[in-house]
């Protein structure tokens, strides 16, 4: 069975533990990097941790051919009151880490090749850091799609929209669901779908692309 890594799975009700189960049924062998009853452990804010956790990941199961990465450091501040150290920080989690990732998945993968999705994310007002260091995430995907490409790997960034994994309070729930022409929010299920896709053999030929799968959110203007 292909093998897949994903990150930010902490949570039980978080994206990334959404997606667990999906890609499972679809005939993956799965390994998430901080579950908390995972097998695998790593510190992604370090510069070592990201090439760790592939290497030992890959010394354990064997080639990762697909790379899910839904690790984010999360912390709300604005241009005003947002801090060198919180920023740095940001930055180092949800772009740096993902860079090495994405280099040590390219370093190990095989001939069949393989996909990166990488969730992201528009909230950046009041939320500046990781706003910014989620746009720095896209870039360096979208970069990895035409630089990778040669090595049969595909690489998106997927952009969910508001997904209620347990963060809302319910004004902010009421307000965004009346903002969705579904009526709903998003849920881990709706990304994961989007997600088996797009590392599937057939899904890969899609590739350098910013998707956006939120329910028509983002089609408001």
């Amino acid at each position: 069975m292909p093998l897949a890594l994903i990150t930010g799975a902490a949570r039980a009700n978080s994206i990334a533990a959404g997606i667990v189960p999906r890609l499972r049924r679809a005939g993956w062998t799965v390994v998430t990097s901080d579950l908390r009853d995972a097998d695998h452990l790593a510190d992604l804010s370090t510069p070592e941790g990201p090439e760790a956790l592939m290497a030992e990941v890959t010394a354990t199961h064997g080639t990762v051919s697909a790379l899910i990465l839904s690790h984010a450091h999360d912390v709300e501040s604005g241009i005003l009151d947002t801090t060198a150290e919180s920023f740095d920080r940001h930055i180092a989690v949800n772009a740096r880490a993902s860079l090495l990732l994405i280099a040590a998945f390219a370093r190990q993968i095989g001939e069949d090749g393989g996909a990166v999705v990488a969730l992201t994310s528009d909230h950046v007002t009041g939320n500046l850091p990781y706003g910014a260091s989620k746009g720095a995430l896209d870039r360096l995907v979208i970069s990895a799609a035409r630089e990778l490409g040669p090595r049969g790997i595909s690489a998106n960034v997927l952009n969910p929209g508001p997904v209620d994994t347990g963060w809302m309070d319910d004004e902010t729930r009421s307000s965004l669901t009346a903002m969705t022409p579904r009526g709903r929010l998003g849920r881990p299920a709706d990304v994961a779908a989007v997600v088996e896709f797009l590392v599937s053999e057939e899904g890969r030929w899609i590739s350098g692309q910013l998707l956006k799968s939120d329910g028509a959110f983002s089609a408001r203007y």
